[in-house]
């Protein structure tokens, strides 16, 4: 079972979960490809995956939740309440493609930046209808 549906309260529902886009792996998958015969390809892509498998980012109806670690964990929840401001950051290629970064703003809490994700928009989209809601 996943860290956010671990640490759900009473009455708090999973709204989004945000996922890394296919072409994440694509790299992860290319650099084996062409660089693994030297070694670092093998190196590369168990790091990336290793970051795909552990990496959850999803919002709640209650707050906001990214956990990262295979061995050691580190998260960072935002309550809903808390988010001043919300930034999408997507590159040409990221806007045909539809992958992006995505900036969470809290007051009293340093900003959380996702690693690149699938419909940044959508995710975004999700955080401010879970803060309509909890209104």
């Amino acid at each position: 079972m996943s860290y956010i549906d671990n640490s759900l309260g009473d009455g708090e529902t999973v709204i989004a979960r945000a996922h890394f886009h296919w072409l994440y792996s694509a790299a992860a998958w290319l650099a084996l490809l062409v660089l693994g015969v030297v070694g670092i390809g093998i190196i590369i892509f168990i790091s990336m995956m290793v970051k795909k498998w552990t990496t959850e980012i999803g919002v709640t109806s209650h707050r906001f939740v990214e956990k990262k670690g295979l061995f050691s964990l580190r998260s960072n929840e935002i309550a809903l309440p808390n988010i001043e401001g919300v930034k999408v950051e997507q590159s040409f290629l990221g806007r045909i493609f539809g992958y992006g970064t995505v900036r969470i703003e809290g007051t009293g809490v340093d900003a959380v930046t996702t690693p690149t994700i699938a419909d940044p928009v959508g995710f975004v989209r999700a955080i401010q209808t879970a803060k309509e809601h909890a209104r």
